[in-house]
C-alpha cells in the first residue's frame, strides 16, 4: 500500500486498483462487473468464462491481507442487473461469504441500475451516492460537483511508450477535488488516461496516479 492525502483524508492505493481508507478499515473499488462474459455469451459472443472467478479471487485476497471491515464498491459490480443470479452455485456462494463477513455497500452504477429492483443482489446493501466522513462515493464524477468525490466508471489505463514499447498500466486520476479509481474487474477495458472525456470530468490539473511497489509514481495530464 502506497498511502497519501486526498482532500485532507489519508488514503492508500493498491497495485490492484483497489483504495484503501484506514481511519475506517474500508476498502473502495469499482467497477467489478462480475458476470461480463456470460452477458456477452447470451448474444453468442464466447469469451472464457472466467472472469468471475477471477476478480472474486482478487476480493479475497485484499480483504484478507488488509483486514477491511467495510466494502465499498463504485458502481457497475455486476455487468448487468441479472449478475448475481447467472453466477455459478460456487461463485455465487464465495461472493455470499464475502458480502456476510463485512459491511458490504454496493453504489449502483450505470450497468447495474436495476439491481435496486431485484430481490436479490448476493449480499450486501444497495444505495444511490453517499457523503461518509468527508468524501462523497459515486459511480461517475460528476464536473459540477464541488465536494471530495472518489468514483469509477472510466476505467482509467496510463499509456506510456517505453524503450519503443508500448505499455498500459491501470490508474488513478486525481484533480483538486475529484479522486477516480480504475476499473478493479478481470474482464474489463480501459479508456486513456489523457482522454479529453476523463479530463473534463475531473476538471483543474489533473494527474495519474501509478501504484508501483513502495511508490506513488504521478503522471500530469495535459489540459
Amino acid at each position: 500500500m502506497v498511502r497519501f492525502s486526498f482532500c485532507g483524508v489519508e488514503l492508500a492505493t493498491i497495485g490492484s486498483g483497489a483504495l484503501y481508507w484506514p481511519a475506517r478499515k474500508a476498502l473502495m473499488v469499482a467497477d467489478l462487473h462480475f458476470e461480463k462474459a456470460s452477458w456477452y455469451a447470451k448474444s453468442g459472443q464466447m469469451l472464457p468464462p472466467y472472469d468471475t472467478a477471477a476478480t472474486l479471487g482478487e476480493l479475497e485476497a485484499l480483504v484478507a491481507a488488509s483486514g477491511a471491515t467495510e466494502i465499498w464498491c463504485l458502481g457497475d459490480s455486476f455487468h448487468d442487473a441479472a449478475g448475481c443470479k447467472r453466477m455459478a452455485p460456487a461463485e455465487q456462494a464465495r461472493l455470499r461469504a464475502l458480502t456476510a463477513a463485512v459491511r458490504w455497500h454496493w453504489i449502483v452504477g450505470n450497468h447495474d441500475s436495476g439491481a435496486a429492483d431485484m430481490a436479490d443482489h448476493c449480499g450486501g446493501e444497495l444505495m444511490p451516492d453517499t457523503f461518509v466522513d468527508g468524501l462523497l462515493l459515486t459511480h461517475e464524477a460528476n464536473p459540477a460537483e464541488t465536494r471530495p468525490e472518489l468514483s469509477g466508471h472510466f476505467h482509467p489505463k496510463l499509456r506510456l511508450s517505453l524503450r519503443g514499447r508500448s505499455v498500459a498500466r491501470r490508474c488513478f486520476i486525481a484533480g483538486a477535488t475529484k479522486l477516480i479509481l480504475p476499473a478493479f474487474g478481470a474482464l474489463t477495458g480501459g479508456l486513456d488516461a489523457h482522454d479529453p472525456v476523463i479530463r473534463k470530468a475531473v476538471g483543474g490539473r489533473a494527474q495519474a496516479l501509478v501504484p508501483v511497489a513502495d511508490r506513488l509514481l504521478r503522471f500530469p495530464l495535459a489540459a
